[in-house]
C-alpha cells in the first residue's frame, strides 16, 4: 500500500522517494492539493520549473484529445532525463490510461490533482496498489496545523505579533489552505519585514473574511435575533462560507459558552469569566457574550450542542441537504434562546 498518512505525506514532500511514476493529491482542501501539487512540481522539474521538461495538462484538454497525455509521455525529453507531468481536475476516466502508461514504465512522474476521492474511485485503487505511484489524502487544516503555519509565516518574516493574535487569526481564517495562505501573504506585506501586527491590524485587513460574517451568525443564534440570523446567514452564504462550516463554528461556539457557563455555576463571577476567556473576547463582542451566558443554562447548552451536533452528522451523510438541514438546526437554537 503507498497511500501516505500524517508525518508520511510532509516527509515525501520534502524528499519524494519516486523517480518515475505516479504522484496522485486528491481531497476537499482544494488549497492544499494545489499547494502540495506544486511542491512536487518544483522538486521534480526545477525551481522555476524547466519549461522543457515540464507539461501541465487540465483534464479537459485531455477529453478533447485523448491520444495528448499517451504521446507526452513517451516523448523523451530534447535534453535527457523524465518528463514531468502535471494533471489538474483529474477524473476516473484518468485512471485506465495511467495505468497503461506506468505498465510501459513511461519515464514520466505524473503528478494529478483530484477532488474528494472514495476509496473504490479508479485513480486513488490505482495510487495506492502500485510500487511506483503515491497517493497523498488533503484533508482540511487542523486547528494545530493552521497555528503552525500562522507563526512559521511570520517567524519567517521576523514579524512580531500582539499576544493571542495567533488564534484570533485561525478562527478568522478558518482552515482552507488557499486562503489562509493568501490572507498571512496580505498581513506579511503589509506589517513588511521585521514589522508588528496588532488584533486592529489583522481585524482591518482581514476583516472582509466570512469570520465577521459567521460571528454575527453565532451571536444571533445564541442570543434568540431570528431576523438577524436570517440576515447573517445571507451574508455569509453570499460571501461563500461553507454550510458545513457555519454548523461547525456555531457548535464549537456553544461548547464554549457551556465551559463558561460551568464556571459561573462553580461560584465564578461573569466578568472574571469573560476576562480570563481564551482566546480572548474581542471587545465587540463582549456584551453580547454577557447576554448570552446570562439567558442559557447548561441544560439548555447541552441541548443546543446535541442539536447542532446532529445536524453535523446529517450534513455529511448527505451532502446536498446540508445547506438546508443546517439552517434548520441553527434556526431551531435561535428560537430556543428568543422562548428564554
Amino acid at each position: 500500500m503507498t497511500a501516505l498518512k500524517g508525518r508520511d505525506i510532509d516527509r515525501f514532500l520534502a524528499q519524494p522517494d519516486l523517480k518515475s511514476g505516479l504522484v496522485l493529491v486528491y481531497g476537499p482542501d482544494t488549497g492544499l492539493v494545489g499547494e502540495n501539487a506544486g511542491r512536487l512540481v518544483r522538486h521534480f522539474a526545477g525551481d522555476p520549473p524547466d519549461p522543457e521538461s515540464l507539461a501541465q495538462l487540465h483534464m479537459s484538454e485531455i477529453d478533447a484529445d485523448p491520444q495528448r497525455l499517451g504521446i507526452l509521455a513517451r516523448s523523451p525529453s530534447l535534453f535527457g532525463g523524465g518528463t514531468t507531468i502535471r494533471i489538474r481536475g483529474a477524473s476516473n476516466k484518468l485512471a485506465a490510461t495511467l495505468s497503461e502508461l506506468l505498465e510501459e514504465g513511461a519515464e514520466a512522474v505524473f503528478i494529478v490533482e483530484g477532488g474528494d476521492l472514495k476509496p473504490s474511485d479508479g485513480l486513488r485503487k490505482l495510487a495506492e496498489s502500485r510500487r511506483d505511484a503515491r497517493a497523498l489524502p488533503c484533508y482540511a487544516d487542523s486547528g494545530q496545523t493552521i497555528d503552525a503555519l500562522i507563526r512559521e509565516t511570520f517567524v519567517s518574516a521576523n514579524i512580531s505579533l500582539e499576544a493571542d493574535l495567533v488564534p484570533m487569526l485561525r478562527e478568522m481564517l478558518g482552515n482552507d489552505r488557499q486562503i489562509t495562505r493568501r490572507e498571512l501573504e496580505k498581513l506579511v506585506l503589509f506589517a513588511g519585514e521585521g514589522g508588528k501586527l496588532s488584533r486592529e491590524d489583522v481585524t482591518r485587513l482581514c476583516g472582509d473574511n466570512a469570520a465577521l460574517a459567521i460571528d454575527a451568525v453565532v451571536d444571533a443564534i445564541a442570543t434568540g435575533h431570528a431576523r438577524r440570523f436570517d440576515e447573517a446567514m445571507t451574508r455569509a452564504t453570499s460571501a461563500g462560507t461553507d454550510p458545513q462550516r457555519l454548523l461547525i463554528v456555531a457548535m464549537q461556539h456553544f461548547s464554549r459558552l457551556r465551559a463558561m457557563r460551568a464556571e459561573m455555576d462553580a461560584g465564578a463571577g461573569l466578568d472574571q469569566v469573560i476576562s480570563r476567556a481564551t482566546p480572548r473576547i474581542h471587545f465587540s463582542r463582549k456584551a453580547s457574550i454577557e447576554q448570552q451566558l446570562r439567558l442559557w443554562s447548561d441544560d439548555a447548552l447541552a441541548s443546543a450542542c446535541n442539536r447542532l451536533a446532529t445536524a453535523i452528522a446529517d450534513s455529511r451523510k448527505t451532502a446536498s441537504l446540508a445547506a438546508a438541514s443546517g439552517r434548520q438546526a441553527m434556526l431551531a437554537v435561535c428560537m430556543a434562546a428568543a422562548r428564554r
